[in-house]
């Protein structure tokens, strides 16, 4: 595997674990959609985890 295939499973993987979306949803986005998404639920887990 590839580490462009591999971070494309990580990010996968992160996606699909905070939001629940199925993977072939995922590996649909574009790219800049892929990153924006992970951006915002980062985000996100970092306001949550802050909070508690």
């Amino acid at each position: 595997m590839t580490y462009a295939a591999e971070h494309l499973h990580e990010q996968a993987a992160y996606l699909a674990f905070h939001l629940h979306w199925p993977l072939p949803d995922i590996l649909d986005l574009e790219h800049a959609d892929r990153q924006r998404y992970l951006a915002e639920t980062a985000a996100l887990v970092a306001r949550a985890h802050d909070g508690s």
